[in-house]
This record gives C-alpha cells, sequence and structure tokens, in this order.
C-alpha cells in the first residue's frame, strides 16, 4: 500500500507523455539521486545495523534504474544532461527535523513517499504510452521496485522507531508532501 495522501490527476500521465524526453532526462538524475540517498545515509549513519545491508542494495538498484533509463535515452538519440530539478523533493525535505534521532525517522519517512510518488506516476505513464509500447514496458517493469523500496523505508523505520512514532510522523510527512505536490509548477518532471 503506497502512502500517499492526494493522488496524481490521471491526466497527469498522458500530459507528461507529451514531453517524455524531458520526463526521461529527469528520471535519471531521479534514479541518480535515490542511489545517492542511500549512499549518503550509509556513511551518515554506520552504526545503524539495520540500514546498512538493505541500503546498499537499494543504491545497487536504484544505479541499474539509472543505466537502465539511460540506455532509453540512447535509443531515442537523447543527451542525459543538467537539468533544472522540480522544487518537489526540497520542499519536501523541508520538513525534517534537524535534531537526532528525529532527523533519521523524517529522512527514511521522505524517503518512502517520494518512492510512493515515483511508483505513482510511473503507472500513469505506463498507461499514457500505448504508443511507445518500449517505454510503457520500462515503466511497468520498475512498478514492483518502487512500490518495494517505498516499504523498505518504512520498514526501516519501524525497526528503528515505535510504531506508533513511525505512523504519526508518516502521515505528517504526507500531509506535506500533498501541500508541496499542490504547489509545484507545471514542468515536465516526475515530481512536479
Amino acid at each position: 500500500m503506497l502512502h500517499l495522501r492526494s493522488r496524481t490527476a490521471p491526466a497527469w500521465g498522458t500530459w507528461a507523455a507529451k514531453h517524455i524526453d524531458t520526463i526521461l532526462v529527469d528520471h535519471a538524475h531521479c534514479e541518480k539521486k535515490a542511489a545517492s540517498t542511500a549512499l549518503g545515509l550509509l556513511f551518515r549513519y554506520p552504526d545503524r545495523a539495520p540500514l546498512l545491508r538493505p541500503l546498499s542494495e537499494l543504491a545497487r538498484e536504484e544505479l541499474e534504474h539509472f543505466e537502465l533509463v539511460l540506455e532509453h535515452l540512447a535509443a531515442r538519440g537523447v543527451a542525459f544532461d543538467r537539468l533544472r530539478p522540480s522544487p518537489y523533493a526540497g520542499k519536501l525535505m523541508a520538513v525534517v527535523r534537524p535534531d537526532e534521532p528525529r532527523r533519521l525517522l523524517d529522512t527514511l519517512l521522505c524517503c518512502a513517499v517520494i518512492e510512493a510518488r515515483s511508483c505513482e506516476r510511473m503507472q500513469l505513464l505506463a498507461d499514457a504510452l500505448g504508443a511507445e509500447p518500449a517505454l510503457a514496458d520500462l515503466y511497468r517493469g520498475l512498478l514492483a521496485s518502487e512500490a518495494r523500496h517505498h516499504a523498505l523505508y518504512v520498514d526501516l523505520a519501524r525497526q528503528l522507531f515505535p510504531g506508533d512514532d513511525v505512523c504519526a510522523r508518516l502521515n505528517a510527512v504526507c500531509e506535506h508532501e500533498a501541500e508541496v505536490l499542490a504547489s509545484a509548477p507545471p514542468v515536465p518532471r516526475m515530481h512536479n
């Protein structure tokens, strides 16, 4: 079950499909950033044993997804280049409290919500890309991974923190994410 407080309008998939080359470049950046975030957590919390192996495996999988998206870009003749990121992640992470261990809890839950939103958006893209079966297959093929990544971050939070704290904070993060998404600019990004 994806923990999201709001749903993306179904029309987003059709709109994003019209900007698919930019969406793919952004998607590659998102996969790279997801790998970097997992590695960053490993470096920041080396004393948190439950994080180590799962986040290492997650980082590798995210880099595999990055490479997969790069292959699709190359097949389309689209160069991977810098792209101004959506303000989504930065605004979402503003909910993270600065003091430990609450910072770790909030970061894990923000990562969970980003993965959930990615999963939802990839489903919409898969449905909208009927004229491009290779891309529709790409997004259908990534759905299970994104859902699993979402669950992994929530499960890690539950291993490290009391269940009531995780539930309450997940609700707060999801509320905040819905507000961030509602105010996002209409630019072609996975999380706009």
